[in-house]
């Protein structure tokens, strides 16, 4: 019987006939897409301009200044591709890295300890020698304490990280080294830049932002690495207690360079280290290791022991690191001579050069001189011909310096002797002069030559 011959459905069977009546015929099936990923490093952002770049130094015939093999200690002299050069590319200040002391007492605490802690501190990598090194550092510093890392850039970054956050502001100079830019970044703190040593910039910004933030951090170097200045530190310990905050100096250069023994910018300035809340540096230069240290009051550093994550999830410093810059602290102490010799070579190098016309831009004679050249390509050409008389010296360029400030970076050590100085300085002034010479007969007209100054460089700015 059909529903015309009156038979009616009960709701449910409605129900389930208009449900049926209701329901898609299926779609046919659609192949498969598999998805695409992209696994190639070489369409990272870039990349590309790396090949060109380096296409285009080798069609100027310009080499590439970094990683130039050293067979050997690179002390004053050095050798590179069989050859003896000067060296100014080495910041062994104190001329203690190869010393026999500095080197027998690694060798001591590598057959006490063996090659590794094999650890973190907190957990099985304790020895006594971090401790006795620690409490040498916090005394050079006139510091309570220290706490030792493994790396310097890791010693800023973790550090600022565990500081500030991001209720927080941190004022640096705006030449400061790339650690306390990261710190502060990853911290999420506001960051606050103020021209290079201008400290009238730094009170204004002070004024008019530190009553914004719950804690405040200064941070300058005691020694700038790309131009051999130092702050007035005077000034800056009156700013820091005026409007409450911590001041962080980071002597990674200035530890063995500055004052009558290598005790840095507090002893150099005359001022009482314990008005400075955070001290900073280096193991790897004038105390011919490796690693970076913080010195400052007891609390600070048992905050730091026990929550920067670049001491407690990292391992212990290598016993012959440790023993190494232990020793060179002993050598430091004892031969103040090498001090004064460092600052009597630093003082005649920036006379010398300055007599002969070169611009040393804010250099004061700290162990660190720039010769300005300002054309990036001059500066790639220019290091490349002092290698081919004799002189190894690094070319600075955009970005690590600004725009039209490209130059040649010498680190002076105690162990150069003035013939060496003066005759790079002759030769610097003969370079100069062709390089100018060439670029002009190569159609590059003066001016500021970023971009073909990294293609020389392989990219590698």
């Amino acid at each position: 019987m059909t529903l015309q011959d009156g038979i009616r459905l009960d709701a449910t069977a409605r129900a389930t006939l208009l449900a049926r009546m209701r329901q898609r015929a299926p779609e046919p099936a659609r192949p498969a897409v598999t998805p695409s990923y992209d696994t190639s490093f070489e369409t990272l952002p870039g990349f590309e301009e790396l090949r060109l770049i380096r296409a285009t130094g080798e069609a100027l015939g310009i080499g590439n200044p970094f990683f130039r093999a050293h067979e050997g200690r690179a002390g004053a002299v050095s050798r590179i591709e069989g050859r003896e050069v000067i060296n100014f590319a080495s910041y062994d200040y104190l001329g203690l890295n190869g010393h026999p002391d500095v080197r027998r007492g690694a060798q001591a605490a590598m057959e006490l300890y063996g090659t590794s802690v094999s650890a973190s501190r907190l957990v099985a990598g304790e020895r006594p020698i971090h401790r006795e090194l620690e409490a040498r550092l916090a005394s050079l510093h006139g510091a309570d304490d220290a706490v030792v890392f493994v790396s310097g850039h890791a010693a800023n970054v973790t550090t600022i990280g565990s500081l500030v956050g991001a209720d927080d502001v941190v004022f640096h100079d705006a030449l400061i080294h790339n650690s306390v830019i990261v710190g502060a970044e990853l911290a999420g703190a506001a960051r606050r830049s103020f021209p290079h040593n201008d400290l009238d910039a730094l009170e204004d910004m002070l004024v008019h932002e530190r009553g914004s933030h719950r804690r405040a951090l200064i941070v300058v170097e005691g020694l700038y690495s790309m131009d051999g200045d130092a702050p007035d530190l005077s000034r800056l310990v009156v700013l820091k207690e005026r409007f409450g905050a911590w001041l962080m100096v980071d002597e990674a250069h200035s530890i063995g360079v500055l004052g009558a023994h290598g005790h840095g910018i507090a002893e150099q300035a005359g001022l009482d280290p314990a008005r400075i809340d955070i001290w900073m540096g280096t193991l790897s230069k004038s105390l011919a290791s490796c690693g970076g240290y913080i010195a400052g009051p007891q609390p600070l550093i048992d905050f730091l022991k026990v929550t920067a994550p670049g001491f407690v999830y990292s391992v212990g410093l290598p016993p012959a690191a440790a023993g190494a810059a232990l020793a060179a602290l002993d050598v430091m102490g004892e031969d103040t001579g090498r001090v004064a010799a460092l600052q009597g070579n630093a003082r005649h190098f920036l006379a010398t050069a300055q007599a002969a016309g070169l611009s040393t831009g804010t250099a004061e004679g700290h162990a660190i001189t720039p010769v300005m050249v300002g054309d990036s390509l001059k500066a790639v050409l220019l290091s490349e011909r002092m290698l081919a008389r004799g002189v190894n010296v690094l070319p600075i360029i955009h970005p690590a310096v600004p725009h039209k400030s490209a130059r040649l970076r010498f680190f002076i050590t105690a162990d150069h002797d003035r013939e060496q100085l003066d005759d790079t300085v002759r030769i610097l002034v003969e370079e100069l002069d062709e390089s100018t010479r060439l670029l002009a007969a190569l159609g590059f007209a003066e001016g500021d030559h970023d971009a073909a100054a990294r293609a020389a460089l392989g990219g590698m700015t």
